[in-house]
């Protein structure tokens, strides 16, 4: 590659800076929806209670007779009241838990249409057409005074769970699709930078005396709407993937049109002839479902590593750090522990801007096998702090340094890279299909562990994230050995890498691996 062509690459023009951004704000939405339940909850809970008739359980209004105290056998009246009492908590613990949970079942639902409507309708105007659930979502939230709470703020978190399931595939596939190669690393990680900068600003308009209160909750939980009709607009003037208009649709000229808008004023052959490239890959795979992903030898093993980049993100413990750490603030003294998990969140955003730069320069492979050692370090200094606690009263700073740092290496690889790297990792033919399996499988490992990490606690205490060092161990392993770098790549390189390794572990002899795999880098 020349030099004029590689400014080319590096060079952001303001379409494809506005087309970057309006996608992401998708991404905004899906975290936003991931914070903001979670600092109105005794709020909410409240509203259900006056809506379904619960009283508060209070056990000091319950009075036992004198005669039968210090007996086996209690008022049977006092008793009816008592489980009366235990089972309207329990309806009202069922309703807080779908509130919550139902938001990932949405996600998981239709993340398999993902490959589906992208491919019908186009890149762009399936971001359009699906930015109607998100704002039907936010409306019955923002609605739920006015009825039914429990009912509207559960059917109004499935359906924006039915968005972001939607847009988490959308999202990356239009984004790896408009980037140049020199940029895609960095573009792309942008999709994280937007999920923590929607925790972080709903856990701040969460705060009590701004909408995390019993007046404006309604509002605080449909404001991911405004987002939605933002980004409904703005896409409007963004232009269709000119993979998609080249290699779906055949559209030579048009594809070409929106590479000049995206990549400024030059000759588009280069990226029209890589484009070709792939469209006489494509046609020879035909179309590719989700059973061939699995079946075909040649995208087992991309398949594979797409599924359990997803897995190691979730089953890393970064949500399980989340719950905890208001937890962890309070045992160790923190008056406001609101404002300290605020804290994480901002540390959270700033490492995540700090990813985009390095994500290009370091490289996926290397910054993602990073993070994950530096999280499994931060697991057994949390392990080791919170076991200590009671015994050394400093050891509570030495668990609040283990949370920032945890949350730090997330940020660096494990956090951004899964959402982009599957979009690298196939062609256009079977690219549809990796997506919604990968969002599925990230979708799936979410609720898993929204449903049981209060139950693992419970069982385990502070030797939870144990568990979670033993599984960052495994994910560390496997990225060594089946993990590809994509930096600076073409779909069609890194393919030919994933055949160079398939076709040198079938010779067997260590030294023609080694002379395949050199010959490769050379090439590249």
């Amino acid at each position: 590659m020349d030099k004029t062509s590689k400014m080319q690459d590096k060079h952001l023009t303001g379409t494809l800076v506005l087309s970057v951004f309006t996608a992401v704000l998708g991404f905004f939405q899906y975290g936003y929806s991931l914070g903001v339940i979670n600092a109105p909850q005794k709020v909410i809970e409240a509203h259900y209670r006056h809506v379904l008739g619960i009283a508060p359980m209070d056990r000091s209004a319950i009075n036992f007779s004198e005669a039968d105290e210090g007996t086996a056998f209690p008022d049977i009246e006092a008793t009816d009241i008592i489980m009366s009492t235990a089972s309207a908590h329990n309806t009202l613990t069922m309703y807080w838990s779908l509130s919550v949970s139902i938001f990932a079942i949405g996600g998981m639902i239709s993340s398999f249409t993902v490959g589906w409507i992208g491919d019908k309708l186009g890149r762009v105007k399936a971001m359009l057409a699906v930015n109607v659930l998100s704002i039907i979502g936010s409306l019955l939230m923002g609605l739920a005074k006015f009825g039914p709470s429990h009912i509207l703020i559960i059917t109004g978190r499935a359906i924006t769970g039915l968005y972001c399931g939607l847009s988490s595939g959308l999202v990356p596939m239009y984004v790896g699709e408009v980037s140049p190669t020199a940029l895609r690393g960095a573009l792309g990680t942008l999709h994280q930078l937007a999920i923590v900068t929607g925790i972080l600003i709903s856990q701040i308009l969460g705060l009590d005396f701004l909408l995390g209160n019993d007046d404006m909750w309604p509002l605080l939980l449909s404001l991911s709407g405004g987002a939605a009709v933002l980004q409904f607009f703005l896409l409007l003037l963004c232009p269709e993937s000119p993979r998609y208009l080249y290699i779906k649709l055949g559209k030579v000229e048009e594809a070409k049109k929106s590479l000049i808008r995206l990549r400024g004023n030059y000759d588009p052959m280069k990226e029209i002839a890589e484009m070709e490239k792939e469209k006489q890959e494509a046609a020879s795979e035909k179309r590719v479902s989700i059973k061939k992903l699995f079946a075909s030898s040649s995208y087992r093993q991309p398949i594979l590593v797409a599924l359990m980049v997803q897995v190691s993100q979730q089953f890393s413990g970064i949500n399980a750090i989340f719950y905890y750490s208001t937890n962890i603030f309070e045992r160790a003294g923190v008056q406001q522990p609101v404002y300290a998990t605020i804290g994480v969140g901002v540390v959270n955003t700033v490492f995540t801007v700090i990813s985009v730069f390095l994500v290009d320069k370091a490289g996926r492979r290397s910054l993602f096998i990073a993070g994950l050692i530096g999280m499994l370090g931060s697991a057994i200094l949390m392990t080791v702090g919170l076991e200590l606690l009671e015994r050394f009263a400093w050891m509570s700073y030495v668990s609040m340094v283990a949370i920032f740092l945890f949350v730090i290496f997330f940020e660096v690889g494990p956090g951004p890279i899964p959402w982009f790297i599957v979009a690298e990792l196939f062609s256009q033919g079977p690219r549809p299909a990796a997506i919604a399996m990968a969002g599925f499988c990230n979708w799936t490992c979410n609720f898993m562990i929204g449903m049981c990490f209060q139950y693992i606690v419970d069982l385990c205490g502070s030797y939870a994230f144990v568990i979670f060092a033993a599984l960052l161990l495994g994910f560390i392993v496997f990225a060594i050995f089946k993990v590809p770098e994509t930096k600076g790549k073409s779909f069609e390189e890194i393919s030919a890498e994933f055949r160079r390794k398939r076709r040198s572990a079938t010779k067997g002899p260590k030294a023609a691996t080694e002379l395949e795999d050199l010959r490769g880098t050379e090439e590249a």
